[in-house]
C-alpha cells in the first residue's frame, strides 16, 4: 500500500509517499523559516499564501523524482490539525480535490499523533513496545501522552500556557538571537554565573507551565551574558519535562519512553530522557533529526495504521485547531 502523505499545518510545506507503513518513497519539505524569520515569528497569513504557492509544485516533483504516479496511489492523508487555520486548509483542500479526482480514500491525520509515529520510521512495530509514554514537544503543543496500543492515545498531562517550543522563542527574541528560537539558544548556550530560574509546578502533577519562566526570563535577560542565560534557559525547560516525565513513568509504569515534537531535536532533552529510560529499564525511542520537524512522512505513516481502525475513526477531513488526543481528566 503507497500512501501519499500531506502536511500543512503551521509554515513548512510537505509531502511524502511512503509504502507499507515504513519504508519512504519520496519526502520533500519545503520550509519558510527564512521568510519568516524577519518578522520574529510566523505570520499567519503569509505562511498559508506561501502554502498555496508551493503545494502544487512539490507535489509535482515528488511525483517526478519517485517515478510514480497517482495511479500507484493507494490512499491519501492529510494533517487536519492543530494547527493555524488557513495553512491547514490548503493542504486539507488539495488532498480533497486529489482524493475526488482520483478517486483515492482520503484520511484525516492529527498532527501530533503524526509527530509520535515519527517514532516508527523503519522501526517494526511489535506489542512489545506497549503500553508506552510519549513526551510531544514542540512550537505549539506539550503533552504527556500514554499509549496503550499503536492506535490508542490519552494526554495525561500538558501545558496549561506556553508551550516549550513557543518559550523558547520568546526568551531567544528577549535576547535578540533569532528566530527560530530552539536552535538558536542551544547553539550558544554555554554554562555561567546567572541566576537560577524557576522550574515551574515541577512539585507535583503531570501539568506544566512556561509562562513564569518565560517573564523570569525577561526580567533578567539584559543584565547577564546571553550564553550563560541560554545555557540557564534550556536547562531549566529541560529539567521540568524530564521532572513530569519521571513522575509519569512512576505512575503509569510503561515498557517504552518515547520523544516526539519539533523541541525533540534538543540534544539537551533527548540526553536527559535517555538516561531517564536507562534509569528505569526503559525502550527508548527518538525520532531522526530530521523527521523531528514538521514533515509529510510521519503523516503517511501514521494514515496506514489509523486506516486500520474502523472507518468511522479516521473519516473526518474537517479542520481543527485542537487535537483530537482524548484527555484523561
Amino acid at each position: 500500500m503507497i500512501i501519499l502523505g500531506i502536511e500543512t499545518s503551521c509554515d513548512d510545506t510537505a509531502v511524502a509517499l511512503v509504502r507499507d507503513g515504513k519504508i519512504v518513497m519520496g519526502s520533500l519539505v519545503a520550509s519558510q523559516t527564512k521568510l519568516h524569520r524577519r518578522f520574529g515569528g510566523i505570520v499567519p497569513e503569509v505562511a498559508s499564501r506561501q502554502h498555496l504557492e508551493t503545494i502544487l509544485p512539490l507535489l509535482d516533483k515528488l511525483f517526478k523524482t519517485t517515478g510514480l504516479s497517482q495511479k500507484d496511489i493507494d490512499a491519501i492523508a492529510v494533517t487536519v490539525g492543530p494547527g493555524l487555520l488557513g495553512s491547514l486548509l490548503i493542504g486539507v483542500n488539495v488532498a480533497k480535490t486529489l482524493a475526488y479526482l482520483w478517486n483515492k480514500p482520503l484520511i484525516a491525520v492529527d498532527h501530533l499523533i503524526g509527530h509520535i509515529y515519527s517514532n516508527f520510521i523503519d522501526e517494526d512495530i511489535s506489542s512489545d513496545m506497549f503500553p508506552a509514554l510519549i513526551l510531544v514537544v514542540s512550537g505549539g503543543h506539550t503533552e504527556l501522552v500514554w499509549c496503550k496500543d499503536k492506535n490508542n492515545f490519552t494526554t495525561i498531562g500538558g501545558t496549561r500556557d506556553d508551550a516549550a517550543g513557543e518559550a523558547f522563542d520568546k526568551a531567544a527574541k528577549v535576547m535578540n538571537l533569532g528566530y527560530p528560537g530552539g536552535p538558536a539558544i542551544a547553539k550558544i548556550a554555554q554554562r555561567g554565573d546567572v541566576p537560577k530560574l524557576p522550574r515551574p509546578m515541577a512539585e507535583k502533577g503531570l501539568d506544566l507551565s512556561f509562562s513564569g519562566l518565560k517573564t523570569a526570563m525577561i526580567k533578567i535577560a539584559n543584565k547577564f551574558p546571553a550564553k550563560a542565560l541560554a545555557f540557564e534557559f534550556q536547562e531549566a525547560v529541560t529539567d521540568v519535562l524530564t521532572i513530569k516525565t519521571k513522575r509519569a513513568i512512576k505512575k503509569y509504569h510503561p515498557k517504552t519512553l518515547m520523544l516526539a515534537g519539533g523541541v525533540a531535536a534538543n540534544r539537551e532533552l533527548r540526553r536527559k530522557l535517555q538516561q531517564l529510560a536507562k534509569q528505569f529499564k526503559l525502550n527508548y525511542y527518538v525520532p531522526e533529526l530530521r523527521y523531528c520537524m514538521d514533515n509529510a512522512v510521519m503523516i503517511a505513516l501514521a494514515a496506514y495504521f489509523i486506516k486500520q481502525a474502523p472507518k468511522s475513526q479516521w473519516y473526518n477531513i474537517e479542520v481543527t485547531t485542537n487535537s483530537l488526543l482524548s484527555r484523561n481528566e
